[in-house]
């Protein structure tokens, strides 16, 4: 298999990459890369990602912008504390001037002076499912968004392009949800205890061993909140005395999980084999700081699909460093489950790997399958150790039984056991829309960011008053979008972030894409220009040198 660091890993070897390229397709940021398959001659799918950089003049304005808000912050803030300008954020109380500060000032200067001149984007509330098309609350602000009020006016039918809804499964009421009902109707809603006393039902006990066998695994445990599944379980799995290589960009809910661990954690280059395979080869030669013993346990964390630059991870290649090393290896398919693949596998359906080659798989019921919770699936030894160990299965309440007879559904529909092929049919659609709402938007000239394959498409804005009038203007046209700036991305890789659903129909994509088309020549976003990453260290692997 391919490994981006400068040579190539088949069957654990490494090889010159010089010869290798000469032989295949092998080439770095945004262009086709195949692999092959361990002990196996077929190829991998192509993967195709793009980190396109903006051109310098975008970057200049774009800190610009920021430096003139932070001056004008300043200035505000000086106003404030004259009392010349109203103060609307939290503050201490007179009386406890000499008590230790509960709010710290500095770091809330961010959220006063900037996020909040452009809040308004953000925790928009919806009145409906949340389908291809939605209603929003129409709200006002009277005092510059500090608070807000609605209008009593609901907007009907926006386009949903922001819902994690991949599968379109997240839909209001028909009959084929009466399962649904019935389970609500036999069970109710509440399980009112934990798994380890009286809250493992039936029902969980069918979900779990649906799950090991949609994902081709001897067991699996489903938990009730995604974030949980993350948080609270990779500290079952790896304390001190153990080394944790995480992505650079793992959601928040893995880095929760790891610093509660209490494990060593280092940070490898965002799906930078070279920068993986430097700290495998130091924590396998040094071992523990000062004492130099080997470590317990290295554990890899990584993404299937990364929310924020949809980016898909180089399994192939991970698999290959973690089996040189002797590393384990926790995938968090919470993107995509249900969206990769040609049945909805997920990211070892889609690199055709061997599900043995992954440790621990997890992922989340919110995205593809209309619900909500998580699960952890692989040997059996694990799950059994988890059920015993897990802080979620001895503190939190079980999932909802109607929750699990949703996902149960949904999983029926996506293996073809309801006696349709409505599910892969949903499957291949979403494949469909991915790709082609991802070819126009590269052809009308926008950067967008992460693979072709991935439906959830980051077009990035950069400047943080484009952000507000980008997402304002196109609810005008009832159209609703995700917008994400810092702290979630880096200060100057503000961006739109579209979630693509099967649901979508041709005339919706097209709708949004006219929009955009629009929105793009009126905002001047049409940034494109087909050069290489504006962040080489993260994209560019040869950015890390492999000592002999």
């Amino acid at each position: 298999m391919v490994d981006p660091g400068g040579g190539a890993v088949c069957n654990g070897t490494l090889h010159n990459q010089s010869d290798h390229c000469h032989r295949k397709n092998c080439t770095r940021n945004g262009m086709v890369k195949e692999a092959q398959q361990n002990g196996n001659s077929n190829f991998y799918k192509p993967v195709v990602e793009s980190f396109e950089e903006a051109p310098l003049h975008v970057m200049v304005f774009t800190y610009l912008g920021y430096g003139i808000g932070t001056l004008f912050g300043y200035l505000r803030d000086f106003l404030r504390n004259w009392g010349i300008e109203k103060c609307n954020a939290a503050i201490e109380r007179e009386e406890q001037k000499d008590f230790v500060p509960l709010y710290q000032s500095f770091e809330n200067f961010y959220t006063r002076n900037l996020y909040m001149r452009i809040r308004d984007n953000w925790n928009r509330p919806i009145c409906s499912a949340p389908g291809a098309l939605f209603d929003v609350m129409e709200r006002v602000s009277d005092d510059y968004n500090w608070t807000f009020r609605f209008t009593g006016r609901i907007i009907k039918d926006v386009i949903n392009m922001g819902s994690y809804n991949f599968l379109g499964l997240a839909a209001k009421y028909d009959e084929s949800m009466k399962t649904v009902k019935d389970a609500l109707e036999t069970y109710g809603l509440g399980v009112g205890s934990t798994r380890h006393e009286m809250g493992t039902l039936d029902k969980h006990k069918e979900l779990e061993d649906l799950v090991a066998k949609f994902l081709n695994v001897e067991a699996a445990m489903v938990f009730g909140m995604g974030f949980a599944t993350n948080s609270m379980n990779i500290p079952a799995l790896v304390g001190k005395g153990c080394l944790i290589l995480s992505d650079e960009l793992n959601h928040a809910s893995l880095v929760l999980g790891a610093r509660l661990s209490g494990a060593t954690i280092r940070i490898f280059k965002h799906n930078n084999m070279q920068s993986l395979e430097k700290l495998l080869r130091d924590a396998v030669i040094y071992g523990q700081p000062r004492t130099r013993r080997a470590w317990k346990k290295i554990l890899i964390l990584v993404e299937g699909i990364y929310s924020m630059e949809g980016s898909i991870v180089r399994l192939p290649q991970i698999v290959a460093l973690k089996k040189k090393y002797k590393a384990y290896l926790y995938v968090d398919e919470a993107h995509s489950i249900g969206s990769l693949g040609p049945t909805g596998r997920g990211v070892m359906e889609f690199f055709a790997m061997d599900p043995r080659d992954i440790d621990v798989f997890m992922g989340t019921f919110t995205k593809s399958f209309g619900a909500s919770g998580g699960y952890i699936a692989g040997r059996k030894d694990l799950v059994d150790y988890l059920r015993a160990h897990s802080h979620s299965a001895a503190y939190a309440t079980s999932m909802s039984p109607p929750i699990a007879e949703q996902i149960i559904r949904a999983m029926k529909l996506i293996m073809g056991l309801d006696g349709t092929t409505q599910g892969l049919q949903r499957v291949q659609q979403l494949a469909e829309n991915t790709r082609y709402f991802r070819q126009r938007l590269s052809e009308m000239g926008f950067i967008i960011y992460g693979n072709e394959e991935s439906p959830v498409v980051p077009l990035l804005l950069y400047m943080p008053a484009k952000v507000a009038a980008f997402a304002r203007h196109l609810l005008k046209r009832k159209i609703g979008v995700v917008v994400v700036g810092f702290p979630a991305t880096p200060l100057a890789e503000a961006r739109a972030r579209f979630c693509v659903s099967a649901a979508h129909t041709r005339e919706m994509l097209d709708a949004v894409l006219e929009a955009l088309d629009e929105m793009g020549d009126l905002l001047h976003v049409k940034y494109s220009r087909n050069r290489k990453s504006a962040r080489p260290e993260l994209y560019d692997e040869t950015s890390f040198e492999l000592e002999d």
